[in-house]
């Protein structure tokens, strides 16, 4: 795998993460929230979905819990008139694509997302003409405008898959998460790979050194990391030579880490991935013990939806996400594989 020299982080002059705000309801003052979605949501046949990130008390009142993969899939087989899209921009403009006769809600407009800020459109087709017989495989963390121009998009719980499914002699370029790229082209390996330099910017804190302070303190522990981590390259190069435990390291989407902690044995895991994943493992595993690998990992744009702001969406319909109809119908290709290979 080679990354792409022309684009040069850092990404982060591109966006400003909105502040977290402090939510001090009582116990009895968020039911009662949750209720009164509740009702709204049967009063305007909605549904609400909720990405494993998302506050806890979001989580709970949602619809579906789940990663970005399975998020689209139930946005395309809804039959609800209208979508609440608990998660970041690129999610509501995914379900707008999937879903163009309904109406999509993004409760908090600054719900922006790092990792699809890290490329542009402008920059996309630049890439493209200088390497015009190349796959353009673009990851779900990116604008409608940027899956317009690409030939697959992949979420990280099929990006291998999807890198499997381009014939082997075809260059691909893979954007925008270097992480990602690396994973996928290790899992395959294709070494036709050409990555571009984006990350998340809370996954990138992620760091191996992490990682072996983890393991001192807990040994007999399991690791699941995020594809997207900083500690990726590092972490897959130890588990191949032994310095990290290669049947307890495990490179996981976040449903594909809920998948594995149903399946395993073990009692202890380590995560690697933004906390807001931890509510939903510690009530779904409440016999296992979780332990984040970053305390730090917290996405503040996850965290602009609030209950306070999902009840304002439902009562206004607003605000909408919507896609112009042409960047819509060429973005939808791009989608289609990548559900169908899901």
């Amino acid at each position: 795998m080679t990354t792409n020299p022309i684009f040069q982080d850092p990404f982060e002059a591109r966006y400003t993460l909105p502040p977290i705000e402090t939510m001090d309801d009582a116990q009895d003052e968020i039911r009662r929230k949750q209720q009164r979605i509740r009702e709204l949501c049967a009063e305007r046949n909605a549904i609400l979905l909720a990405h494993h990130y998302q506050r806890p008390e979001v989580q709970e009142v949602a619809d579906a819990v789940a990663d970005s993969l399975k998020l689209s899939q139930t946005a395309a087989r809804t039959d609800a008139d209208a979508i609440v899209f608990c998660g970041v921009h690129f999610m509501a403009e995914t379900a707008a694509i999937l879903c163009p006769e309904k109406t999509v809600l993004l409760p908090d407009l600054r719900a922006g997302c790092s990792l699809a800020a890290s490329i542009t459109v402008e920059e996309l087709r630049k890439w493209k003409a200088k390497l015009p017989d190349a796959v353009v495989v673009a990851y779900i963390n990116t604008s409608a405008a940027v899956k317009a121009e690409s030939d697959y998009c992949c979420t990280s719980a099929n990006a291998a898959k999807v890198v499997r499914a381009i014939p082997a002699d075809r260059p691909i370029l893979f954007l925008p998460d270097k992480f990602l790229a690396e994973v996928a082209a290790r899992q395959t390996g294709r070494n036709n790979i050409i990555a571009y330099p984006g990350y998340c910017h809370v996954h990138k804190e992620i760091r191996p050194e992490q990682v072996v302070e983890m393991l001192e303190e807990h040994p007999d522990i399991e690791l699941l990391l995020h594809p997207e981590c900083g500690c990726v390259s590092s972490c897959m190069a130890k588990a191949l030579d032994g310095t990290l435990p290669q049947d307890r390291t495990f490179f996981l989407s976040t449903e594909g880490m809920l998948r594995h902690i149903g399946e395993s044995s073990a009692k202890e895991f380590a995560v690697g991935t933004e906390l807001g994943i931890l509510h939903r493992l510690r009530k779904g595993f409440p016999e296992k013990a979780f332990y984040p690998v970053n305390p730090d990992s917290v996405c503040a744009f996850m965290k602009t939806i609030t209950l306070d702001n999902v009840l304002r969406s439902l009562e206004t319909r607003s605000p909408q996400v919507r896609v112009p109809a042409e960047i819509a119908r060429k973005a939808r290709r791009a989608i289609d594989r990548m559900l169908e290979l899901a």
